[in-house]
This record gives C-alpha cells, sequence and structure tokens, in this order.
C-alpha cells in the first residue's frame, strides 16, 4: 500500500526526455499541487517554456499527486487546449475534462486611484443632474396642473388640500411650540450675557426681534416640517408604490400630480408661513421671559418697543421665506417618493434622502433669500 503522506511529499520535477523517433517528451514526476508550485518559480517558467512548442510531447503518468489548482496551471500554460498524445492517469483526466467545460473568468484591471476618483465624481454629477431635471419636470407638470384647475375650479382637490394641511400644520402646532419657545430662552440668555458686558441690556429687544422673526422662526419651522411632514409624505407615496395603488390609480386614469403632488404642494406652501409665524411668536416669547428674568425688561417695555426696532418688511420677508420652503420641501419629499421601488430597503433610503435634500435645499434658500435682501427691512 502507498504511502500518502509520503507522496505528497515528493517535490514535483520535470523532465524533458528525446524518445526513439527523435520527438521531445517532457515528463511530469513527483506531488503537483498548491502548496509546491507557489515556491516553484523555475519550475514554472519551465512549463511555460515548453509548453510554447506544440509539438512536444506530455508525460503526467508518473505524477503521483495532481490537483485542481496544478492542472489549471498546466491547462493554461498549454493554452486552454489538451496536447496532442498527452499520457496521465484516469483519476487525473477528470481535473482537465472540469476546466474543458468550465469558463475561466478573466481577471479585471485594478484602476487608479485617480479613475476611481474621476469616475465616482462623474456618477455624481450624472445623478444630480438627473435629479434636477426630473424637480424642473415636475414642477412644469404642476403649473400644467394650476392653469388647467383655473380653467376647471371643479376639479380641486379640496378633501386632499384640507387633510394636508391638517396633518403638516395643525399637528405640528406643539413641537413647533416647544422648540420655538426654548430657541427663544436660549437666544435671549446667551445675548443677555454679552449685552450686560456692554451695559446694552435693551438692544435685546433688537436682537431678538430680527433674528427670530427675519430668520430663525421660518427656519426653524421649514426644518421641523421638512423632518416630520416631508418623510411622512415621501413615505406615503413609496407605500402606495409597494403596494402597486400608483399603478391603480394609473390604470383608472386620475393623474399623479393631480392628486397627489399638487395638494401636498399647495397645502404646504399656505400653512408653512403660518408655521413660521406661530414659531416666531413662542420664540420672542421665550426671549421676553428669559429678558425678564436676567435683565429685568418687563413685557410692556418689551411689547413697545419691538415694532420701533423691527421694521413690518421683516415680516413679509420672512413670510415669503416660508412660502418657497413649503413649496420646495412638498416638491422634493414627492420627487424621493416617486423614486421608491417596490421594496422595503428602497424605502427606508429614499426616505432619508428626502428628509436630508430638503433641510440643505431649505438651508441654502435661506441663504440666498439673506443675500437678496441684505439691506432690505433694516431700522
Amino acid at each position: 500500500m502507498t504511502d500518502t503522506s509520503t507522496n505528497q511529499d515528493i517535490p514535483p520535477a520535470l523532465e524533458a526526455v528525446e524518445q526513439n523517433d527523435g520527438k521531445l517528451c517532457v515528463k511530469l514526476t513527483g506531488s503537483w499541487n498548491l502548496r509546491r508550485l507557489v515556491t516553484a518559480t523555475e519550475l514554472n517558467r519551465k512549463i511555460s517554456s515548453y509548453a510554447a512548442n506544440k509539438n512536444i510531447q506530455w508525460d503526467l503518468s508518473s505524477i503521483e499527486v495532481l490537483d485542481s489548482a496544478s492542472a489549471l496551471v498546466l491547462w493554461k500554460a498549454w493554452g486552454k487546449t489538451i496536447p496532442v498524445a498527452l499520457q496521465m492517469k484516469p483519476e487525473h483526466q477528470r481535473l482537465f475534462e472540469r476546466w474543458q467545460t468550465q469558463e475561466i473568468p478573466e481577471s479585471e484591471p485594478v484602476s487608479s486611484n485617480s479613475s476611481l476618483i474621476i469616475k465616482y465624481g462623474y456618477q455624481l454629477f450624472a445623478s444630480f443632474w438627473g435629479q434636477l431635471l426630473q424637480l424642473v419636470t415636475l414642477l412644469g407638470q404642476l403649473v400644467l396642473d394650476i392653469g388647467y384647475l383655473l380653467l376647471h375650479p371643479g376639479d380641486i382637490p379640496w378633501s386632499e388640500i384640507s387633510i394636508t394641511i391638517y396633518e403638516s400644520g395643525v399637528r405640528a402646532l406643539g413641537i413647533t411650540a416647544l422648540v420655538g419657545f426654548l430657541i427663544g430662552i436660549v437666544l435671549s440668555y446667551l445675548s443677555a450675557l454679552q449685552l450686560k458686558i456692554f451695559g446694552a441690556e435693551i438692544y435685546i429687544i433688537d436682537i431678538l426681534g430680527l433674528s427670530v422673526i427675519r430668520e430663525l422662526g421660518p427656519l426653524l419651522a421649514a426644518i421641523l416640517v421638512a423632518g416630520r411632514s416631508g418623510s411622512a409624505m415621501t413615505a406615503q407615496i413609496g407605500i402606495m408604490r409597494v403596494t402597486e395603488e400608483l399603478d391603480a390609480l394609473s390604470a383608472m386614469g386620475i393623474s399623479h400630480s393631480l392628486r397627489l403632488i399638487l395638494p401636498k404642494v399647495m397645502a404646504l406652501t399656505v400653512v408653512l408661513p403660518l408655521i413660521g409665524v406661530w414659531t416666531s411668536s413662542l420664540a420672542l416669547i421665550g426671549g421676553m421671559v428669559s429678558a425678564q428674568n436676567t435683565l429685568d425688561i418687563s413685557y410692556q417695555q418689551f411689547f413697545l418697543k419691538l415694532p420701533d426696532v423691527v421694521p413690518l418688511t421683516n415680516v413679509f420677508i420672512g413670510l415669503g421665506k416660508s412660502a418657497v420652503f413649503g413649496l420646495m420641501i412638498a416638491l422634493i419629499a414627492c420627487h424621493f417618493g416617486f423614486r421608491i421601488k417596490p421594496n422595503t430597503e428602497s424605502l427606508g433610503n429614499e426616505t432619508t434622502n428626502s428628509v436630508v435634500a430638503a433641510i440643505t435645499v431649505v438651508i441654502m434658500v435661506d441663504a440666498v433669500f439673506a443675500i437678496l435682501f441684505m439691506n432690505v427691512g433694516m431700522p
């Protein structure tokens, strides 16, 4: 009986022998496995050089051990064909038959870091450009729908608009009031610490009035609505995609933009200025409470001086800004909602993308308003 462990220890060898007919025969002996071939660099070079000559005969009958990796090395050296007059054991023949029927995957070239960065940047730009075009298309469809409703007032979806106003506006009063009140307290307290140093406590009214009415109130309301109502709108449309309700609406000839997008856009455009005023009012009340406790400024003094230091133009700027915020939040929420595919993973990803995109666009629009109206409404 042959000792298997002894056979596996025999190093692989290759010998070229000239036969009686003058032809050259390459004879392989020993143990041909992956562990041996990894270190046998010279042996691999000889195999490649002999395999280049197609007239050489090969004798593998004296090989003690042959694994699939070594068979693959020989197979690729032979040009993925069996040499003429090949001699080998029957059990080894199955290894080469395997590689004859199985396709060997080619290794892909490794891309450099610069090409990967360029490719990633191109994909990012293409995705951004594609989504921007979809948003513009969505906005254009809304303009066409508004034109249609002006000619057919009976088709205005009052019930959908009313429901959205209640869900996005009325039910958001609590959280916006709490956040606005706390922000007013924090802003007033931090400003009071600095104003006390210069003896300018009375200017707390100017700081609170301008910052809250013009900037913080509309911005806080928009961010809260984007996180609360924007995500709900995206998820709602996504669930309709998963449950095939969108396909059912299309089959019945009901317009998606007229029944789903337009009510949400109109409702948020109307309700967000009101939420902004509500948030600003609670923030001013919070700041007024903090100012009375830290700077001893009475409520009456606060109310009387506020209209003098904050021109009415700032109120209109805040209202207009909030209306644009509502329009953009609803558009982005609907846009990402229709991008959802009928699976739960896409639902979660696109809802997250909707919230992030809406908050980012709100801050960008706020920056644009700040630049455009830099010298407008200042006392």
